[in-house]
């Protein structure tokens, strides 16, 4: 094996036996190619978890928006989860979806956003920004951008406390929300107490071992994650001009960003380069929690909710919000 090369760490054996009985649609969408695309935007819709149940018996209020997007561009939907007791302001999660850039909505983890309303008392705010092909870099984040200034400059309104604002996403969602953060910052706001990036999407360059080690098996292996960058950033993804906006890896300065939680598989396409960024953030003075699962695969809490493993992944993530969120 050459110091280029890398072998494929085994699964869990919990979560490989899922991998192996999950349902053809989702095993489809395992190696995603441009032409893939329009499918996996189904696969993912038929995701969607019931409005009435976000609702939990009552405890949650939802409702759903738009609000402006940035200058020139359409308005954005956003969906707002609130307590409906206990006394605010609260603190709020605005949540980035994920989908590799080109699915997903405002809708997509909307019942673990709801949960942590409930049991938390916190106000969720899930934005759904365009998507590329149709609408690359920097439509997305901009649209990111533009929902987190308006949960920002509506705070009172939502009954939302400024000082305790975090930024969650996932996958892509996961790069987008460390670019947004890093937007935050270099704009001058709004300030972001915390940032949550789960299994997060932030390197276009495809250098690193974990990002060549799958090739048609998990989820989002090496062909899904060249098809979602050259979707975002076309015939620049990979090349030397690409922004640290569009991809959080490049970006020269991490200092100055908002503590982070950053989760990730050990069998995933995204590890390499989230142990990279928790390290740089560490390097420049930004307070990281950092957990790798072993054996885990990309989504794996999401897609085996009730796995041993998914447990003490969901469990932490709780855990960690209860404890900077007061």
């Amino acid at each position: 094996m050459t110091s280029s090369e890398s072998i494929r760490p085994p699964y869990d054996p919990e979560l490989g036996a899922v991998l192996a009985s999950l349902p053809p649609a989702l095993r489809a969408v395992c190696s995603i190619r441009p032409e893939d695309i329009p499918v996996f935007r189904v696969v993912n819709s038929s995701m969607r978890p019931d409005p009435l149940a976000l609702a939990r018996g009552g405890a949650v209020r939802v409702e759903q928006r738009t609000v402006p997007g940035p200058p020139g561009a359409p308005d954005l939907p956003v969906l707002i989860l609130r307590p409906t007791r206990g006394p605010g302001p609260w603190p709020a999660v605005y949540h980035v979806h994920g989908g590799g850039m080109v699915s997903g909505d405002e809708w997509e983890l909307a019942d673990t956003l709801a949960e942590w309303v409930d049991l938390l008392g916190v106000v969720g705010v899930a934005v759904g920004y365009r998507l590329a092909p149709e609408h690359p870099h920097p439509a997305p984040v901009e649209d990111c951008y533009a929902g987190l200034r308006w949960t920002a400059e509506h705070a009172e309104e939502l009954d939302i406390d400024p000082q305790r604002l975090l930024i969650w996403g996932s996958s892509a969602g996961g790069g987008l929300a460390a670019a947004t953060a890093l937007l935050a910052r270099d704009r001058g706001g709004p300030a972001l107490a915390h940032q949550i990036l789960q299994c997060p999407m932030l390197d276009d360059r495809a250098r690193t071992p974990s990002s060549r080690e799958l090739d048609g098996e998990g989820f989002w292996d090496r062909t899904s994650n060249e098809t979602g960058w050259r979707a975002l950033l076309g015939a620049a993804a990979g090349g030397v001009d690409v922004s640290p906006y569009a991809a959080p890896a490049r970006a020269a300065d991490l200092g100055g960003l908002p503590p982070a939680f950053i989760d990730v598989g050990q069998v995933e396409t995204f590890r390499d380069e989230a142990l990279e960024y928790a390290a740089r953030l560490s390097r420049a003075g930004v307070p990281v929690e950092l957990h790798m699962w072993p054996g885990a695969w990309h989504g794996f809490a999401v897609a085996a909710p009730q796995a041993a493993l998914s447990q003490l992944a969901i469990a932490a993530r709780f855990a960690y919000l209860r404890r900077v969120l007061g």
